[in-house]
């Protein structure tokens, strides 16, 4: 996917769902297209299932590294879910810029 598709896609996601798109709002889509409970799925990824219904609900952060190895495990975009995750971080922290990640 080029990176132009991926902005499109994004801002596409962000139109449909009513806000900008999450990196636990992502993890949530992924587990629920899936159809797999917050306990497996949080196995999966090496964490409680208290942990990830935190991301998922956005109380809970992810490093930039997590992001990344949850790509990895779950087979997506490394680049995508680090983005998403220092977006989260940006959010957060109150910096109203947007994060654009490339690989190196």
């Amino acid at each position: 996917m080029t990176t132009k598709k991926k902005s499109n896609s994004l801002k596409f996601l962000d139109k449909t769902i009513g806000s900008p798109i999450s990196f636990g709002s992502t993890l949530e889509a992924i587990r629920l297209s899936d159809e797999i409970s917050q306990v497996i799925f949080a196995k999966k990824l090496g964490i409680s299932q208290a942990h990830l219904s935190q991301i998922e609900k956005g109380a809970k952060s992810v490093s930039p590294e997590r992001a990344k190895r949850f790509a990895k495990i779950l087979g997506y975009s490394e680049v995508t879910f680090v983005e998403l995750a220092l977006q989260d971080q940006f959010k957060k922290a109150g910096i109203k810029m947007r994060i654009h990640v490339e690989a190196a």
